[in-house]
């Protein structure tokens, strides 16, 4: 067995063995020994695409919804810098990657040999561990340094913070296994017996004693984006009346949720009058700047995170505590309960009933009937710009389904990619369909994340992709007025989804009427559902939703 192989076949089987279930290979020469060892390992599930980027959101989209770490394998060059913005994803949302690039051997860098270029520390501070493994060499001791570096690898990328690993690995010809290998190596490359890990980890520590809690009346709960169980949230709601402001990708807009919060927060009167003593937030909150702006309210902001790593986006945090507890005796009938129920039945009403008065599908009726329609047990995978914003505004408080996005970075790189990735992990764990609500500028930025090989895995994915001929989302900001704004944000390019459904040989259906959202749901496979909308009037909706909702809670 040449030294490529035997790393490649020793580091495979201990991350196996530590609980790797999932890889995606972006094809080149370098990785050959890694690509081969993947492939042929049979607890391991490959995924293979053609474009560095697209395989990298595939595996962030994988392992951000099976909570489980994911490799992702390219050759050298420039395939390891296209992982780069799937890497920052992963880091500001925590979702664990190991990340493991190809590398020319120390002799050929520097020389101006093809396709090398420096990789060492090539994602800075974005990875919670950086290796440069090492040419890999015939000699005693490999093996224990392969599977314990495999180990403290896998340890990194979580569970304690979860994130993006980066292992280069140096390889030397030969690249493809000798002819006629018979496994042979200079000493044993068995791992430890009964597929144990080389480094067995200790149990997490137990939970955190949570904070008790003050008795004021005039709290909030705010829960921000984030993979974290939300129950207990929901559970301090029902206990002291606070209202629950939560956005969708929390998953604990559920219960009594406050689901029209968006607009509240921007009635004057309503938010003039409903200034918190206390605010309690979990997450990343920061999805609109109405709610940055009260928090800047808050006599008293209480983070419920790590301390090393906490989301406090306008510097309003005065305590981080790991967990949190109701105070004593607690009333969740309360003059300030009352008001924010009161209020979010005025403003659903005023919201609902505008959207409504149309059967054409707007774009936040559009977000507000699909979460509606979800399937229970179903995932939804919501883009950023626009389309998380109006589920944001107009969903309902619901049960049943998962909400993911990438808020991390929050851009629109590798949309389409991670919602085929998170639906084939959903689906590989017993979840229901997959769908995904989409710009017409995220579909376009990653069209490859259609191309999918034959014979590659497939998930059961419904794309509704929102097309208003181009960036939607700055036709409400202060851009609108400029001269250049057509040319420089709203970026037409007059591309219909049909085209693109037609390029990667995909199923297309138009959808116009609200009442046929439900059927052109249905289907199998990977489909393109296209919603055509006019960004100006989308702009005009909805700023009348929100002076609807003002007049119903203002007067």
């Amino acid at each position: 067995m040449n030294p490529s192989t035997a790393l490649a076949r020793v580091l495979v089987d201990e991350l196996a063995r530590c609980g790797l279930t999932e890889a995606v290979i972006a094809p080149g020469s370098r990785s050959t020994p890694l690509a081969l060892a993947l492939v042929a390992h049979p607890d391991i599930r490959a995924h293979v695409r053609i474009d560095e980027r697209s395989a990298s959101f595939l595996a962030l989209g994988l392992a951000r919804t099976s909570r489980r770490a994911v490799a992702l394998v390219c050759t050298s060059g420039t395939a390891a810098a296209n992982f780069h913005p799937a890497v920052l994803e992963a880091d500001q949302s925590g979702v664990p990657l190991l990340v493991l690039t190809a590398d020319r051997p120390p002799e050929l860098r520097g020389t101006g040999a093809n396709q090398t270029v420096d990789q060492i520390e090539l994602y800075g501070s974005a990875v919670r561990l950086f290796t440069e493994v090492g040419v890999p060499e015939p000699v005693t001791g490999m093996v224990s340094y392969w599977r314990s570096l495999a180990c403290r690898a896998w340890a990194a990328a979580g569970p304690d913070r979860p994130g993006p690993v980066h292992l280069n690995l140096a390889l030397r010809e030969p690249l493809v296994p000798d002819p006629g290998d018979s496994g042979a190596w200079c000493e044993p490359v068995d791992g430890r017996p009964g597929g144990r890990p080389w480094i067995d980890r200790p149990a997490r520590p137990a939970e955190p004693a949570p904070l008790e809690l003050p008795p004021v009346e005039r709290g909030v709960i705010v829960c921000g984006d984030g993979d974290y169980d939300a129950v207990p949230y929901l559970a301090l709601s029902a206990a002291t009346g606070w209202p629950l402001l939560a956005e969708p990708t929390s998953n604990a807009r559920r219960a009594d949720a406050v689901s029209s919060y968006r607009q509240l927060l921007a009635a004057p009167g309503f938010a003039a009058g409903h200034a918190p003593d206390l605010v309690v937030s979990v997450g990343r909150p920061g999805l609109s700047r109405q709610m940055s702006a009260y928090l800047r309210r808050a006599a008293r902001h209480i983070v419920v995170g790590d301390h090393r790593a906490f989301a406090d986006p306008v510097r309003t945090a005065t305590d981080v505590v790991p967990a949190v507890a109701p105070p004593p005796g607690a009333d969740p009938d309360t003059a300030w309960a009352r008001s924010w129920r009161d209020a979010e039945a005025a403003a659903r009403g005023a919201l609902d009933a505008l959207l409504d008065g149309e059967e054409a599908l707007s774009e936040p009726r559009l977000a507000r009937d699909l979460a509606a329609h979800l399937p229970l047990g179903s995932l939804l995978f919501a883009g950023s710009s626009m389309p998380i914003r109006d589920l944001d505004a107009a969903m309902s408080a619901r049960c049943g389904a998962r909400i993911i996005g990438n808020r991390g970075v929050s851009g629109i790189d590798g949309t389409v990619s991670t919602a085929v990735g998170a639906a084939l992990a959903h689906q590989r764990d017993g979840g229901g369909g997959g769908y995904a609500l989409i710009g017409d500028l995220a579909l376009l930025h990653d069209q490859n994340g259609l191309v999918i090989g034959p014979g590659e895995p497939r998930p059961d994915l419904a794309i509704v992709v929102v097309n208003n001929d181009g960036g939607g989302i700055f036709s409400g900001l202060e851009q609108a007025g400029h001269p250049d704004f057509e040319r420089l944000f709203g970026t037409p390019h007059g591309v219909t989804v049909e085209r693109v459904a037609a390029m990667a040989d995909l199923p297309y259906t138009r959808l116009e009427w609200a009442t046929d959202l439900p059927k052109t749901l249905l289907g199998e496979g990977v489909r393109l559902i296209e919603v055509c909308t006019d960004r100006a009037a989308s702009a005009v909706l909805r700023r009348r939703v929100q002076e609807a909702v003002t007049a119903a809670v203002d007067g």
